[in-house]
Formats: C-alpha cells, sequence, structure tokens
C-alpha cells in the first residue's frame, strides 16, 4: 500500500502546453507535466513539437528531474462495437504509446471510453480485454474514470469494476493501472469521501490522481475543471483524495503558472 501523501512528498505538476513541457513545469515549480502528442481531437498519430524531438525532450526532462506524462486523445474509445472507431482507437493507442515510451515517459493516460446506446456494455469490457492484449504496452497504461454518459466504462464504480476484471484476464495486465480524476469522479456520481479506498477495492491499485475542483454538481454529467475552491467539490474531500492516494498528482484546472502555482499552494497547505 502507498504511503500517504504529505506536502514534503507531494509530486505535483500540470498539464501544460506541449510546446515545452519542461519549461513549463520548471516554470510552476513542478516536479512533473503532462501534455498532449498533437491533436487531441484528430486520428492524425503523435507529433513531438518540442525542438529537438524526442530525444532532446527525454534529456531535458532527465536534466531537470521533471517527470513526463502523456494524455492520448480524446477520441480514442478501444471498447465500442463501431468498428470505424474502435480498429482507429487501437492504432491510434499504439502510436501513442510508443512515442511517449521514447520520450521516457511515465505513464500514458487514456480515457476508458464507451459503447453505443443499445450495446451490452459486456462487449465494452471484452473489447477492453483485446485492447490490451492486441497493444504493446511499453510504459505504463493508464485507465481514467469519465464524468458523463450513460454507456460509459469508467463512469461508475460497478463498470470500472468490470473493466478491471477483463483486463486483469489479459495478457500485459500488469503494466495497466488506473488513474482517478477528481472532477470526473465528483460529476460521473462517486462521491469522493472514501473514494480512494471504494476504487482500490475493484481495481486494486490508482497510480495517477487528476486533481481538479468541479464547475458543476455532483452526478450532473458534466466534465468541467475548475480551480480549487472554485468549484463544489468540498476541499476536504479533494485533499483527502490525494493524500490517501499516495501517488504522483496531475492537475487539469485553468489558467497560466500562477494559477497553478496557486492550486499547488491550496493543496500542500492542507496536506
Amino acid at each position: 500500500m502507498p504511503q500517504p501523501t504529505t506536502a514534503e512528498n507531494l509530486r505535483i505538476g500540470a498539464h501544460v502546453d506541449q510546446q515545452d513541457p519542461v519549461g513549463e513545469a520548471i516554470a510552476r515549480g513542478a516536479s512533473l507535466a503532462q501534455f498532449f502528442l498533437g491533436d487531441p481531437q484528430g486520428y492524425q498519430g503523435p507529433e513531438v513539437r518540442y525542438d529537438g524531438g524526442p530525444d532532446a525532450l527525454r534529456a531535458a526532462a532527465a536534466e531537470h528531474g521533471i517527470d513526463l506524462y502523456v494524455h492520448a486523445p480524446y477520441i480514442i474509445n478501444v471498447a465500442t462495437t463501431n468498428n470505424r472507431i474502435r480498429i482507429p482507437s487501437r492504432k491510434l493507442l499504439q502510436q501513442h504509446m510508443d512515442a511517449a515510451a521514447a520520450l521516457g515517459a511515465k505513464g500514458l493516460i487514456v480515457h476508458g471510453g464507451h459503447v453505443n446506446k443499445g450495446d451490452s456494455p459486456e462487449k465494452g469490457f471484452d473489447n477492453w480485454r483485446k485492447a490490451v492484449e492486441s497493444t504493446d504496452i511499453k510504459i505504463p497504461l493508464l485507465i481514467e474514470n469519465t464524468a458523463g454518459g450513460d454507456n460509459a466504462m469508467a463512469r461508475h464504480l460497478d463498470r470500472i469494476g468490470r473493466v478491471w476484471d477483463a483486463v486483469s484476464a489479459a495478457e500485459g495486465a500488469d503494466r495497466v493501472g488506473f488513474c482517478l480524476d477528481t472532477c470526473h469522479a465528483h460529476a460521473g456520481g462517486i462521491a469522493l469521501a472514501g473514494a480512494v479506498e471504494r476504487v482500490r477495492a475493484v481495481t486494486g491499485r490508482i497510480d495517477l490522481v487528476h486533481a481538479n475542483d468541479s464547475r458543476d454538481a455532483f452526478d450532473s454529467g458534466a466534465d468541467r475543471h475548475t480551480n480549487f475552491g472554485a468549484g463544489n467539490i468540498d476541499p476536504d474531500d479533494l485533499v483527502a483524495v490525494v493524500r490517501d492516494a499516495g501517488c504522483p498528482v496531475v492537475i487539469e484546472t485553468p489558467g497560466p503558472a500562477d494559477a497553478h502555482r496557486a492550486d499547488f499552494e491550496f493543496l500542500r497547505s492542507r496536506l
């Protein structure tokens, strides 16, 4: 079991522009950075925009002690029964896995996806198993819970548990982890009080926290992040997730570097 996070051992960073994630992390006094590789809404494949390419980015991150995390495109949906989406999604997932590994990233985060209305969720669970088996997983693949949709694979705890059951039967399952997003949990109907214990009960692990306040109400299904203290999440519950998860934290809140530094301090002062 991971040790609880304290103000002293907190490893935290933000989702930043992909042009210079190391520089963005330094500007925030952060120890990690999360970013996209290319268009998060497109199928064009990953693109490293850092001057000097992947080798230069990997070297810069190592020089400054910055851990890198890559967020896969939002459009990836390996759970769907629609072949025209599922097959390109698997291809895109592998491309981003390869690119993130080349950067020395600590993990590749991907959303849980969904099935079509009228489809059995069992098909989505099994498609996740097939996706894991068909992917050459070079760095940890972190499945993230999502905020909305009745057909989502990773909105509610029971569905997350079923995804985990399916994935656990796949070769390569030992390299699959979980990313807990606090805004998505709150908006998706997972109460944050005690959430870490309940998520671990179905996944066995939490590898990364996306710490975000929510502009909308509990179980609204709306994925709209806001800065800490400006939304509808109880600050004590938000801090408890960070403390109890005992893992690195990425904030995906609005604003420039100073807004992110304020969010970092919000957590540190309460841990």
